[in-house]
Formats: C-alpha cells, sequence, structure tokens
C-alpha cells in the first residue's frame, strides 16, 4: 500500500540483495500494470507459444487478438499453449477458449445427484477457429477453468496434452447464507470432460507426463 500512488510519481525503495551486506535505495517511477491474461511468443517460424495466465473477461478476446496479428503476417503451423500455473477463473472464458480449438461437439459437462441437471457447454464453428496441430503445457498448478481447456482438447483428441497431472479442482458451488452472518459453502456440481471423467479431485493426467 506504502508503494502504490498516482501514475508519474516516484517512489523510493530500500532493497537488499541476497548477496549483499547493505540494504540500496532505488527510485521507481509509478506506472499501470496492464492486467493481460494472454502472451505470445515465436518459438520459429509458423510455431506459437501461446501462455494463457487465467481466464478473466477479456482472455477469448486477447487471445483472438493475438492469433490475428500473427497469423497475418506467418502461417500458423502449431501451438504451444501454456496453461502451467493457471488457476482457472470464468467458466465462460474457459468454454470460448476451446471453442477457439474445436469446430463442434462438447467441451465440458457439470453433472449434480439429479441426472436432469446435467448441463452441457457445446464447441460452434467459427470463422477464428484454429485447427493447426496443438500441444498444451499442464502441471500441479493448473485448475479449474484450465483443467477444462485441457481436458475437452485431450477427450476431443485435439491437443497432446504434456507436462504434470494438474489440480484437480472441478466443483460447482453454492454459498447459503445462515442467520448468523455465517454460510456454508456446498457442493452441488461436478464438471466432467467429454469423455465423462471428473475433474474434481482427480485433475487431467496428461498424454506425456515431463516434470514442468
Amino acid at each position: 500500500s506504502k508503494i502504490r500512488g498516482p501514475k508519474d510519481t516516484s517512489v523510493t525503495l530500500t532493497i537488499l540483495h541476497t548477496d549483499s551486506n547493505a540494504p540500496e535505495k532505488v527510485t521507481i517511477v509509478r506506472g499501470i500494470i496492464p492486467l493481460v491474461s494472454v502472451k505470445t511468443r515465436e518459438l520459429e517460424p509458423g510455431y506459437l507459444l501461446v501462455r494463457i495466465t487465467d481466464f478473466k473477461a477479456t482472455t477469448t478476446a486477447d487471445l483472438h487478438k493475438k492469433l490475428r496479428e500473427y497469423t497475418t503476417k506467418t502461417p500458423l503451423q502449431g501451438i504451444v499453449l501454456d496453461l502451467r500455473n493457471n488457476p482457472g477463473g470464468l467458466l465462460d472464458q474457459a468454454v470460448s477458449v476451446s471453442d477457439t480449438f474445436l469446430r463442434d461437439g462438447l467441451i465440458v459437462y457439470t453433472q449434480g445427484r439429479d441426472p436432469q441437471s446435467r448441463q452441457d457447454e457445446l464447441a460452434t464453428a467459427q470463422s477464428t477457429d484454429i485447427t493447426c496441430p496443438m500441444v498444451v503445457l499442464v502441471n500441479a498448478g493448473s485448475a479449474s477453468a484450465s483443467e477444462i481447456v485441457a481436458g475437452a482438447l485431450q477427450d476431443r483428441k485435439r491437443a497432446i496434452i504434456v507436462g504434470e497431472r494438474t489440480f484437480g479442482k472441478g466443483s460447482v458451488q453454492s454459498i447459503i447464507p445462515l442467520a448468523d452472518g455465517s454460510a456454508i459453502k456446498l457442493t452441488v456440481a461436478l464438471y466432467y470432460t467429454p469423455s465423462g471423467r471428473s475433474i474434481q479431485a482427480e485433475g487431467i493426467q496428461p498424454d506425456i507426463e515431463v516434470p514442468l
């Protein structure tokens, strides 16, 4: 809270480095830090690393913008989708990101105790669909929405999943307020991949297991 302040004003930090005997003072100028959830880097011509750090309201739009900027200059031949240490976020963004790489079919579904409560999320054909080969990177820090994406692309044979078993956070919860001001968090449904695998406490097992 002491570091924060108006843009273009300065603040002096006292920093002690690990290999130093005495602290030093560093003056920095405050600025606005953009919250970007999609970052890209060309691995070699035609092959793009796409890093999604979380799933916020603008994630799919940011993804499409990055891919559009790249493909206007270079034909896309392959994508490495990096979901490592992605804690998740909005369900609709996980669905729309998955839909970017799928032309049709099931992406994910939720199921509670009542069989009638099942809700399916489906892919649709779009002009923005990406059809090139894919690899998805995951690790134990990949959770929730990132597991939905990885599970959908794996089950639909759309991508090879590489890395470590994911965290396993796939529950739908409802908060019930109580009279004393406290609340009960009740799990009402679970998320399932297209093939019917529960994500909760199970996670996504990679096709190729590599410590990442």
